[in-house]
């Protein structure tokens, strides 16, 4: 269905020309004498866009815009103004006008603005969608996502730290949820109604993620044609999530530290110093301190993002999260790729508990989205999952690096309940430990919040 637009000018030769113009763009056009007939169109059609010129009878064009953004803020409205008018186009940008243009306009300039206007409406839906896939995300953690006591662990403390104002590191293999754990501490901080920004470290080069940090200034280098906001700007008030930090080189690290330290930088090519009021939140899957001690990473910067980790569980360790992971991606796809499938087989499920997962919970997903487009039925079969027969990894209880001692005995203990169905006499014979010993740890771990008052009864 062709998006539609609204063109209004009381002047018939201009108007004739603007709806070509938009119309060759794309657009169904609908066109407007004046602006009182502007007003009943807006209303009538609901245009998606708008071109209004600002000078007409009954109903100037600044009546238009502001009509036009009460009914739905989200749309975008182009103005047209006369030369020497540019105080009146300057209050229009000021009421939300999409963009200004002088007439007489070239059909060039036009087609500049409206492709722009489509990009921005392109992002924003998309932005959109993100945020209600990870608001669904976030929602389902703890729910049905974790049950699993490592994992348990690692949300409550990320819910845990998420009203203080402190940095936050996660650590944890690819795939395992660190951008969900992150949107978490977000959607439960004080910022959450700012803008969760994130910048995956390991796509861009360390030029271009430095002008993407920090934005860059008109002729910072070459191609930079115009000045960029950079993602720390564009995150003020909010959080900053920056994925991978482990593949940041030194001297991205040093900016980034003397933010952390100071709340301050300059734009490539700059030199008038920023505010930043934002929250860093990183992750990474490299062993940072191994890259401390091969001069990697700076210690500095280490030990201010360390002031929380969370830690997190890869899939193979969480083998009783598995089967409700699965139904959930299933859940959350089928409608959109036309699946009738409700279920995963016997044969199914037990095909997914046998693979080890080294994509963790990011595999899964894209497994059962696989497995939709093959399933005919109701029942998504193991033939239907693509998955080759691979031994299952090693079930012996793993402990993250950077855990205190006390944190160490806890992951250990709740991790050994799981893995034997929290059978409290083979755990104890597994740990060394007398059953008494191991009820008084949980009956600790329970008024402390780390396990489920249903467990280990």
């Amino acid at each position: 269905m062709a998006r539609t637009a609204l063109v209004a000018d009381d002047d018939a030769l201009s108007r004739e020309f603007l709806a070509e113009a938009v119309g060759a763009a794309g657009f169904d056009v609908r066109t407007a004498s004046d602006g009182v007939e502007a007003l009943a169109l807006l209303e009538r059609d609901e245009p998606d866009v708008v071109v209004t010129d600002l000078r007409m009878p009954g109903k100037d064009g600044l009546e238009v815009l502001k009509a036009a953004k009460a009914r739905r803020p989200d749309r975008p409205v182009i103005v047209l103004t006369a030369y020497g008018a540019v105080d009146v186009a300057v209050r229009a940008m000021r009421e939300g006008a999409a963009d200004f243009l002088q007439k007489p306009v070239s059909p060039d300039a036009l087609d500049v603005v409206l492709r722009r206007v489509q990009e921005t409406e392109r992002l924003r839906r998309e932005n959109r969608a993100l945020k209600e896939d990870r608001a669904a995300d976030v929602r389902a953690v703890g729910v049905v996502l974790g049950r699993n006591a490592a994992f348990r662990e690692a949300v409550a403390m990320a819910e845990r730290v998420a009203p203080r104002p402190s940095t936050v590191l996660i650590r944890g293999e690819s795939g395992t949820g660190k951008e969900l754990i992150a949107a978490l501490v977000h959607e439960n901080s004080a910022r959450r109604k700012g803008p969760f920004i994130r910048v995956n470290c390991a796509a861009l080069t360390d030029s271009l993620l430095t002008s993407e940090l920090f934005g860059h200034e008109r002729g910072a280098f070459t191609g930079a044609v115009k000045a960029k906001e950079g993602r720390f700007e564009l995150a003020q008030g909010g959080t900053l999530f920056l994925d991978e930090i482990g593949e940041m080189s030194p001297e991205t690290q040093a900016k980034l530290l003397r933010v952390l330290e100071c709340g301050e930088f300059e734009r490539v090519g700059g030199v008038r110093t920023l505010k930043a009021d934002v929250r860093v939140i990183a992750a990474t899957n490299r062993d940072l301190e191994k890259a401390m001690e091969d001069g990697r990473f700076r210690a500095d910067l280490f030990h201010r993002l360390d002031v929380f980790t969370v830690h997190l569980p890869p899939l193979r360790e969480r083998p009783e999260d598995l089967a409700d992971l699965a139904q959930h991606f299933l859940e959350r796809y089928r409608r959109d790729l036309g699946s009738e499938a409700k279920k995963f087989s016997r044969a199914a499920v037990e095909a997914m508990a046998a693979y080890d997962w080294p994509g963790n919970v990011r595999e899964l997903g894209n497994v059962v989205q696989r497995a939709l487009l093959r399933a005919p039925g109701a029942i998504v079969e193991a033939e239907h999952l693509g998955l080759a027969a691979k031994p299952a990894a090693s079930r012996e209880p793993t402990v993250p690096v950077g855990l205190s001692v006390d944190e160490t005995e806890r992951h250990l203990i709740l991790r050994t309940l799981d893995l034997v169905g929290w059978n409290r006499t083979e755990a104890s014979r597994i740990l060394g430990v007398t059953t008494r010993t191991l009820s008084n740890k949980l009956r600790i771990y329970r008024a402390r919040g780390f396990v489920a008052p249903a467990e280990g009864r």
